[in-house]
């Protein structure tokens, strides 16, 4: 059975590592949830010169274009409003298997630890986190203070995964691209979704 992974773009910079997660999940046959704020709908202009509308339903029809959904496969892609307090994962009976914040602010990651959820994005991950579902944190802030730091580490301790877009250059990359790949290979890893975006360290002595 493929795997239902929720994902929320927020306002940090970082909407490539967003966007290319989602391409590659619904590439592996995953059935998205996906949510975004309103400042990722600016973040995503200046980065990508994407345009996210604010109603659901164009935001999946043009998403679903763009990830060449068709047919019975653009049912795979869901878009939530950030404020649809009936959306399934707003439930610990319908949680996803996984949730990704990617990019994740700092003010997201502080309200997710606070447990103060304000809107469906951080409700999911108090979802995610109460039912025992794996939560990665993509947090793009640089530098941290000791006030991020001490959020992640409550989170850290309380079961998700905290995982800085920081991209390795052992794999030789030649392109934005392969920086992006870096990082989203990561976060495929810990949902345990099967992809092909780089070599593994130490393959080419297989």
């Amino acid at each position: 059975m493929n795997k239902t992974v929720a994902v929320a773009w927020t306002g940090a910079s970082g909407l490539p590592y967003g966007l290319r997660l989602v391409e590659c999940l619904l590439a592996a046959g995953c059935r998205v949830w996906l949510m975004y704020s309103q400042a990722a709908q600016i973040v995503a202009k200046q980065e990508t010169d994407l345009v996210l509308p604010a109603q659901p339903r164009e935001a999946q029809r043009l998403l679903a274009e763009r990830f060449g959904l068709v047919g019975e496969g653009a049912g795979r892609l869901q878009v939530f409003d950030r404020n649809d307090w009936n959306a399934p994962p707003a439930s610990g009976s319908n949680p996803p298997d996984a949730y990704v914040i990617c990019p994740c602010t700092m003010g997201t990651l502080a309200e997710v630890a606070a447990g103060t959820a304000k809107d469906l994005i951080t409700r999911v991950a108090d979802v995610v986190l109460k039912e025992g579902k794996t939560l990665v944190l993509v947090p793009r802030e640089t530098p941290f203070s000791a006030i991020h730091l001490e959020n992640m580490l409550r989170l850290s301790r309380a079961g998700a995964v905290i995982l800085p877009p920081n991209p390795g250059f052992y794999h030789r990359p030649t392109d934005i691209g392969g920086l992006v790949d870096f990082v989203v290979a990561r976060i495929l890893d810990r949902l345990g979704v099967a992809h092909a975006l780089m070599p593994r360290w130490g393959s080419e002595r297989e």
